[in-house]
């Protein structure tokens, strides 16, 4: 979920140089494959043992908007959650596959006009095409198989044991993932950022009780299925519009915790969090694991100062927020090895 109020990053004197990358450079393959009436373009990342043999695969699912196959949107152009989980995947010995979401890269919006309203069922049905298209890979051995979903991606990683029920995944990585409806998640991250904007004195506090209540009677709406305003004022606009409230009802008719309950209670899973996230509470991963709480084999690893994008995140004066500049949270490595050892 991106974030509406444009908030300040200190960036200090000093620019530090890029940090390494996780993982090795695996072997990159560019691929494409239909999903209705459009063509999505992605990558194969393949660890070097695909040379000999069909190893395990993943498919990476990246969290909301228009963000492309290596985790990048407009509002985050150096993000690469999805990159450096497919370079740790890699050098695990695990291949994957993430694409471009309708919107995003080189797939982009095929025939459709920019304001044409893109229900819920369109990126389910690709999530549910991208993953046979990484089971049909003669790299990739369809018996051993996971799915990693970031973000809003990892509501739809709850749901991929259903949409591909012939050929279930093994396992599933929920990396940030919500824990609660999708509109209570946007109702507390929308909030927060407008009383944060309110206490910076960047709106005042009229403006910040209009802009709430705004919120919450579209939320209303949406949920009753009523019509939205046209006329909603940035930056709710940018989310409470007519467009987009088909694709909101669905989505949020979708509680993770009861997905999680309803998963098949062999298949393993592993939430990944970070203690720095700003738009995923500890509560929300608290739910989740609630709902988790009847699988054979569920874990939880927290990790130290990491933020939504799994990077390491410090706050302290003169210390850089560009998002290229900071550390991929180092735990994830071994989290990801471990659990994946486990499953595959």
């Amino acid at each position: 979920m991106a974030l509406l109020l444009a908030t300040g990053c200190g960036v200090g004197p000093d620019h530090p140089a890029e940090p390494d990358p996780p993982g090795s450079d695996p072997v990159e393959r560019e691929v494409s494959f239909d999903s209705g009436p459009d063509t999505v373009y992605g990558t194969l990342a393949l660890p070097e043992t695909a040379a000999d043999a069909p190893v395990p695969g993943a498919l990476i699912i990246s969290g909301s908007g228009p963000t492309d196959r290596d985790g990048n949107s407009e509002l985050r152009a150096s993000a690469d959650t999805n990159l450096n989980l497919a370079r740790i995947l890699a050098d695990a010995g695990v291949a994957s596959l993430r694409y471009d979401k309708l919107g995003s890269g080189r797939t982009g919006l095929g025939d459709r006009d920019t304001d044409d309203p893109v229900p819920y069922e369109v990126f389910e049905r690709q999530m549910a095409d991208a993953y046979a298209e990484l089971l049909g890979r003669p790299e990739v051995d369809p018996e051993r198989v996971v799915v990693v979903g970031h973000s809003e991606g990892a509501l739809f990683a709850l749901r991929s044991p259903d949409v591909v029920a012939e050929h279930p995944p093994a396992g599933l990585v929920l990396a940030a993932p919500m824990g609660d409806r999708y509109l209570d998640t946007l109702d507390r991250q929308i909030t927060e950022q407008v009383r944060s904007a309110e206490s910076a004195r960047r709106i005042t506090a009229e403006g910040a009780t209009d802009m709430l209540s705004e919120l919450r009677q579209g939320i209303a709406r949406i949920r009753a299925d009523e019509p939205l305003s046209e006329q909603v004022e940035p930056p709710l606009g940018a989310v409470l519009n007519p467009g987009n409230a088909p694709f909101l009802r669905t989505i949020d008719s979708m509680d993770p915790a009861e997905l999680a309950r309803e998963l098949p209670a062999e298949t393993s899973t592993l939430v990944l969090w970070g203690t720095a996230d700003a738009q995923i509470s500890e509560s929300d991963v608290d739910r989740l694991m609630d709902g988790l709480s009847g699988q054979a084999d569920a874990r939880r690893v927290d990790l130290p100062d990491a933020d939504h994008i799994l990077r390491v995140y410090d706050d302290a004066p003169g210390v850089s927020a560009l998002d290229a500049d900071r550390a991929f949270a180092p735990e994830v490595e071994p989290a990801l090895r471990e659990f994946l050892d486990g499953v595959l």
